[in-house]
């Protein structure tokens, strides 16, 4: 019997996904039943899931052997209790190529000063002002999951004395690695750019507050494309404005979208970007989900299952 299918996510998602999850499906040799309809009889096997959309209670789906994310970050629903069967966490190729050149081009912002020739053109020819060469830069990367690794090992490709942190001991190649509380200090004074990777769990709400900004070379930059909760929004605003940190650029928020009030917007030492750095694109997404679709009809582990203690 073909696999049945439930699509729930955000209005107007459906006609954006559907015809890129059924090619995937096929290429993946799967007959399926696929529909955004979830009204009874209840008889999936499968939810492709974001939240936002028709369903918010799993109970039903007795016969449900996973979740789907469409989203890398899962703190929204790691706890919704209704989710009884293994909740898989979407990675893939053009989520993580979309970070990694994100991130890549504000690391690159930074170490190459280009703010002063874009902002700056004030027909003054300023000779001599010549960024350092990227083995003479050090990033700090906090997070080496799936997109943290990939990131450090692009910088660490381009040249950066690229330091990682986990909260665990981890080996990549060409990049140091650090973990545990000792760990953190150690890559915070020696970051000049600065990027958070994180996920958002108990254990990292508020890491980034006084006293890790304290912790930093003068002049550092922060680059967060983890989730808003990593940071202390005022500590940050503090530090900017005493000039300890020099910039901060910013694509995830305790609040989403950031509200036309927030002081962040109005900052000069801030840019603001709208959770735009790895955005999930159907037509590679799709094929994540229908592998693990494939893996779980042939009786297959799911892969990126979500570790509902740890949040991730």
């Amino acid at each position: 019997m073909a696999p049945r299918i439930l699509f729930s996510a955000p209005e107007g998602q459906w006609p954006l996904w559907r015809p890129h999850l059924l090619a995937a499906f096929a290429d993946a040799g799967l007959d399926v039943t696929l529909t955004d309809d979830p009204s009874g009889p209840w008889t999936f096997d499968y939810v492709v899931y974001a939240p936002g959309g028709p369903v918010d209670d799993f109970a039903p789906f007795e016969r449900v052997k996973a979740v789907l994310s469409l989203w890398a970050g899962v703190e929204t629903i790691v706890g919704d209790s209704s989710i009884v069967v293994p909740l898989c966490r979407m990675v893939d190729e053009g989520l993580t190529r979309g970070m990694v050149e994100w991130v890549t081009a504000h690391v690159m912002r930074y170490h190459l000063g280009t703010d002063a020739h874009v902002l700056g053109q004030d027909g003054v020819w300023r000779h001599g002002v010549v960024p350092p060469l990227a083995p003479d830069r050090a990033v700090g990367i906090l997070g080496l999951g799936e997109l943290g690794r990939a990131v450090a090992a692009t910088l660490a490709g381009l040249g950066f004395r690229v330091t990682g942190w986990s909260r665990g001991p981890r080996e990549l190649a060409g990049v140091e690695t650090r973990s545990g509380a000792d760990g953190l200090d150690d890559v915070l004074a020696e970051a000049e750019i600065l990027v958070l990777l994180l996920p958002a769990t108990a254990a990292t709400e508020g890491l980034i507050d006084a006293r890790a900004l304290a912790r930093l070379p003068r002049g550092a930059r922060i680059i967060n494309a983890g989730r808003g909760p990593l940071i202390d929004d005022a500590a940050l605003l503090k530090a900017l404005d005493n000039g300890h940190v020099a910039h901060a650029t910013l694509d995830v928020f305790r609040d989403e979208p950031l509200p036309p009030s927030h002081p962040f917007w109005a900052h000069p030492q801030i840019t603001v970007t709208p959770h735009v750095a790895a955005a999930t694109r159907p037509a590679s997404a799709s094929l994540a989900v229908a592998e693990n679709v494939r893996r779980g009809e042939a009786g297959l582990a799911f892969l990126h299952v979500v570790n509902r203690a740890e949040g991730y």
